[in-house]
Protein backbone atom coordinates (compact mmCIF):
# COMPACT_ATOMS: atom_id res chain seq x y z
CA UNK A 1 0.00 0.00 0.00
CA UNK A 2 2.94 2.08 0.40
CA UNK A 3 3.81 2.21 -3.34
CA UNK A 4 0.46 3.35 -4.14
CA UNK A 5 0.86 6.06 -1.86
CA UNK A 6 3.87 6.78 -2.80
CA UNK A 7 2.88 6.97 -6.75
CA UNK A 8 -0.34 8.13 -6.95
CA UNK A 9 -1.12 9.95 -3.87
CA UNK A 10 2.15 11.97 -3.61
CA UNK A 11 3.53 11.99 -6.84
CA UNK A 12 7.28 10.72 -6.25
CA UNK A 13 9.88 10.07 -8.96
CA UNK A 14 11.23 6.90 -6.81
CA UNK A 15 9.52 5.37 -3.87
CA UNK A 16 11.03 4.40 -0.82
CA UNK A 17 9.68 0.51 0.76
CA UNK A 18 11.53 -0.73 3.86
CA UNK A 19 14.54 1.16 2.62
CA UNK A 20 14.77 -0.11 -1.07
CA UNK A 21 14.36 2.67 -3.40
CA UNK A 22 12.67 2.04 -6.75
CA UNK A 23 12.34 4.40 -9.67
CA UNK A 24 8.93 5.37 -10.51
CA UNK A 25 8.37 4.87 -14.50
CA UNK A 26 5.97 4.90 -17.34
CA UNK A 27 4.81 2.36 -20.09
CA UNK A 28 5.41 3.47 -23.71
CA UNK A 29 2.16 3.41 -24.75
CA UNK A 30 -0.42 4.93 -22.36
CA UNK A 31 2.33 6.85 -19.99
CA UNK A 32 0.97 4.96 -17.05
CA UNK A 33 2.70 5.25 -14.09
CA UNK A 34 4.76 1.74 -13.19
CA UNK A 35 6.78 1.13 -10.23
CA UNK A 36 8.82 -2.65 -9.38
CA UNK A 37 10.17 -3.74 -6.26
CA UNK A 38 10.40 -6.68 -4.12
CA UNK A 39 8.07 -8.09 -1.40
CA UNK A 40 10.28 -10.21 0.59
CA UNK A 41 11.40 -12.47 -2.25
CA UNK A 42 8.76 -11.49 -4.46
CA UNK A 43 8.79 -9.13 -7.23
CA UNK A 44 5.91 -7.54 -7.68
CA UNK A 45 4.61 -4.76 -10.45
CA UNK A 46 2.83 -1.41 -9.69
CA UNK A 47 0.71 -0.46 -12.63
CA UNK A 48 -1.64 2.93 -12.87
CA UNK A 49 -5.02 1.80 -13.66
CA UNK A 50 -5.82 2.32 -17.34
CA UNK A 51 -9.17 4.75 -17.07
CA UNK A 52 -9.67 3.85 -20.97
CA UNK A 53 -10.32 0.12 -20.11
CA UNK A 54 -13.80 -1.53 -19.86
CA UNK A 55 -13.06 -2.87 -16.57
CA UNK A 56 -15.27 -1.90 -13.27
CA UNK A 57 -11.66 -0.81 -12.19
CA UNK A 58 -11.26 1.49 -15.16
CA UNK A 59 -14.84 2.90 -14.40
CA UNK A 60 -13.87 3.96 -11.03
CA UNK A 61 -10.41 5.81 -12.34
CA UNK A 62 -12.54 7.74 -14.91
CA UNK A 63 -14.70 8.87 -11.84
CA UNK A 64 -11.51 10.42 -9.97
CA UNK A 65 -10.22 7.28 -7.82
CA UNK A 66 -6.65 6.41 -7.88
CA UNK A 67 -6.12 2.96 -8.41
CA UNK A 68 -2.70 1.00 -9.03
CA UNK A 69 -2.76 -2.87 -9.96
CA UNK A 70 0.01 -4.71 -8.90
CA UNK A 71 1.19 -7.89 -10.40
CA UNK A 72 3.83 -10.91 -9.48
CA UNK A 73 5.05 -13.64 -12.21
CA UNK A 74 2.56 -12.05 -14.72
CA UNK A 75 -0.53 -12.17 -13.22
CA UNK A 76 -2.83 -9.84 -11.08
CA UNK A 77 -2.40 -10.40 -7.51
CA UNK A 78 -4.04 -6.97 -5.77
CA UNK A 79 -5.56 -3.51 -6.43
CA UNK A 80 -5.31 -0.46 -3.92
CA UNK A 81 -8.09 1.92 -4.91
CA UNK A 82 -7.80 5.03 -2.62
CA UNK A 83 -5.93 3.10 0.19
CA UNK A 84 -8.06 0.01 0.16
CA UNK A 85 -6.24 -3.00 -0.26
CA UNK A 86 -8.26 -5.64 -2.79
CA UNK A 87 -6.61 -9.31 -2.87
CA UNK A 88 -7.05 -11.42 -5.63
CA UNK A 89 -6.17 -15.06 -5.47
CA UNK A 90 -3.22 -14.67 -7.32
CA UNK A 91 -1.92 -13.35 -3.56
CA UNK A 92 -2.02 -16.60 -2.12
CA UNK A 93 -0.89 -18.27 -5.10
CA UNK A 94 2.00 -16.17 -5.27
CA UNK A 95 3.18 -17.12 -1.36
CA UNK A 96 2.04 -13.74 -0.09
CA UNK A 97 1.39 -13.72 3.72
CA UNK A 98 -2.22 -12.52 4.27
Amino acid sequence: MDAWRQVLDEGRAEVDLAGQRSRVGRTRSQGLRTVAFLYGAVPIEGIEQNPEKSSRWAQLARDGKRIMQFRANRRYIANVCDGALTRYSGWTAAGLPE
